[in-house]
């Protein structure tokens, strides 16, 4: 058996990544809960509680102001009634998904499964179901790797408006049902954060010591209970400074609960598989930080190959369902995988679940030309490792923060991974019949070129170039792989 890991810096920078992740390369993330009630989009337990943005101002027509009808009672209203996990894991399952992400809670505090620290979860209120016991289960039936994401630190003070109150209007100065002392274990006691500046998230994590054990024991609950194969937490470890502009300076005490969860991860996995097989995700890019786990770089990506492997989550439309949202084509998705994974990254994708716990007919069509691509690609993603370079062409995705915009490749870009001897390379941006040059072989003599689909396919190398003639019809919707020797 491994040794155990201590809740230090030092320890857990010893961590490195578990192979099942780097040969995954594609995962699937349910990030749903009472927020998707509205679909209204993300934050919507936040911004309800601020007047005059959009989710405000619906949630007013629609339900009542917040003084009278308030998150709690979202909550009540999500029933799941149609959620079937099984048939969900079989469409995730074969869209090419190898591990599966669950929401364990997010900043709205409302946990979905059976807590006994938190009364405000999905078999106390609404659904009346263990939502992440049944996708445990699923997951497990079809062999993929189980995840939870937790976005409680941010929490804390990330919903201090539910303590304020409108400051025009028919309802001025009347309190938000936050300020209700029945629901002050779920709103949380936050009023030293204030309700000036709602619009202000910072800070994003809170100095109270209370809050912050507290999460530590929500979180340690989670570790016991399904003992996860990945935990995400949505922002830097806990309860650091936060990684925008924060010093590289580190004090390991401000990181003591932060610590102990991520230790006791792994220490649980390495009792369960004698081994540690466990990944902690988080977004802390300084090296002192990500250090001990993997580093998670939220709807982005890195420029070029990162030695360690790296995750990047993303989604197909906004985080929770949103009528208002346009989805992702199915092209830019596979395109965006085949990046980053030449990279050493890996990706997961948010598939959006309405309330009750169906997707609808675009998410269908999404999930069916992923199986349809990977059905003749998978051999070019999983288990691959980067090649030497990345790839070549001039055409780069745009790393801007939040963008991700369909990259417009030509015929000249290719991405490249690796296995058993042969370099893969998808073909981004060349069309049917076309003759393709790779530039990148010159000191390599070719044996064999095969494009996955569809067999050999002629190929020459002169002048330091290899040379590919494409069929008339490619078997690929996009980002056709070659395996070359």
């Amino acid at each position: 058996m491994s040794q155990k890991f201590e809740a230090s810096f030092d320890s857990l920078r010893t961590y490195s990544a578990p192979e099942w992740f780097r040969d995954a390369k594609f995962g699937i993330w349910s990030h749903w809960g009472p927020q998707s009630v509205p679909m209204f989009g993300d934050w919507y337990a936040r911004n309800m509680y601020i007047e005059g943005t959009p989710q405000y101002e619906y949630h007013v027509r629609h339900y009542g102001h917040p003084s009278k009808f308030g998150y709690k009672d979202v909550c009540a209203l999500w029933k799941a009634e149609k959620f079937d996990p099984d048939a969900l894991m079989e469409k995730y399952y074969k869209a090419g998904a190898r591990y599966l992400m669950t929401q364990g809670t997010h900043h709205d505090h409302f946990f979905n499964y059976d807590s006994k620290v938190n009364r405000m979860n999905s078999v106390n209120v609404g659904p009346g179901k263990d939502i992440l016991s049944l996708w445990k289960a699923a997951a497990d039936k079809y062999g993929l790797r189980f995840g939870i994401s937790e976005h409680l630190g941010a929490s804390f003070s990330w919903w201090r408006v539910n303590k304020g109150c409108d400051k025009s209007g028919p309802y001025a100065g009347v309190p938000y049902d936050g300020n209700d002392p029945a629901y002050r274990d779920f709103y949380h006691d936050n009023g030293e954060h204030g309700t000036e500046n709602p619009l202000d998230c910072s800070p994003w994590y809170t100095e109270n010591k209370a809050f912050k054990e507290y999460w530590l024991r929500c979180v340690n609950e989670m570790i016991d209970l399904f003992q996860p194969d990945l935990l995400y937490s949505d922002g830097a470890l806990p309860f650091g400074p936060h990684w925008q502009g924060s010093p590289l300076d580190i004090d390991e005490k401000d990181y003591e609960q932060g610590l102990k969860a991520v230790a006791r991860l792994y220490n649980t996995s390495i009792e369960k598989h004698g081994e540690n097989q466990a990944v902690y995700l988080q977004k802390d890019r300084r090296k002192e930080i990500f250090g001990v786990g993997v580093l998670d770089i939220e709807k982005s990506q890195l420029p070029g190959i990162m030695p360690d492997p790296w995750h990047t989550d993303t989604c197909i439309g906004n985080w929770f369902y949103d009528v208002h949202s346009p989805y992702k084509r199915p092209e830019q998705i596979i395109e965006m995988l085949v990046d980053i994974i030449s990279k050493n990254g890996v990706m997961l994708l948010n598939i959006l679940q309405r309330p009750d716990g169906t997707i609808d007919e675009d998410a269908e069509f999404i999930l069916k030309k992923l199986a349809e691509w990977f059905e003749i690609n998978s051999e070019a993603v999983y288990h691959t490792r980067p090649w030497r370079i990345f790839g070549e062409g001039d055409t780069r995705v745009k790393i801007d923060g939040f963008t991700e915009e369909k990259t417009d490749w030509n015929r000249s870009d290719f991405r490249f991974v690796q296995k058993d001897g042969a370099v893969y390379a998808f073909a981004l941006g060349a069309a049917p019949g076309e003759t393709i040059v790779l530039r990148s072989f010159a000191e390599q003599q070719v044996e064999s070129v095969e494009l996955l689909g569809c067999g050999a396919v002629p190929f020459r190398q002169e002048m330091g170039v290899l040379i590919v003639q494409l069929p008339g019809k490619l078997p690929s919707l996009c980002a056709n792989a070659l395996k070359i020797r």
